[in-house]
């Protein structure tokens, strides 16, 4: 049976490991995640935030994920995207998800990243609190 999801890989080009942190960390507000010794040989970087985890690999013929993406649910979304804008991140917000307020961003390699946050309960989807 499936439990829940690990963690979300995405790829980078090599040498990006910086500019990595400073968006994941700097921007995100995420925590960066020591790496097994014989996995950050590898390069890349591995990030967290409560039960969310994000795995950078390095990719030597690299292309961004422009379609395929990890979808983040986020509290307080208006606060969430003034602080990515703020930082220097693009926000484009989307409403075309019932339920829902969104948008997407890009990491600083082109990585698309969708940030959303549901108003109300859905079927089959229990609202944020559970109730």
């Amino acid at each position: 049976m499936l439990h829940s999801v690990d963690h979300v890989q995405l790829a980078a080009p090599p040498g990006s490991e910086d500019a990595l942190r400073a968006y994941y960390v700097g921007v995100l507000g995420m925590t960066e995640l020591p790496k097994p010794p014989v996995l950050a040989a590898r390069g890349g970087c591995w990030f967290e935030s409560g039960t969310v985890q994000l795995h950078l690999g390095i990719e030597q013929d690299f292309h961004p994920a422009r379609k395929a993406h990890p979808g983040l649910r986020v509290t307080d979304i208006e606060a969430y995207a003034a602080r990515l804008e703020a930082r220097g991140a693009k926000v484009t917000w989307d409403d075309n998800l019932p339920g829902h307020k969104r948008f997407y961003s890009e990491d600083p390699v082109g990585n698309r990243i969708e940030f959303l946050e549901r108003l109300s309960s859905q079927p089959g989807h229990p609202s944020p609190s559970g109730v």
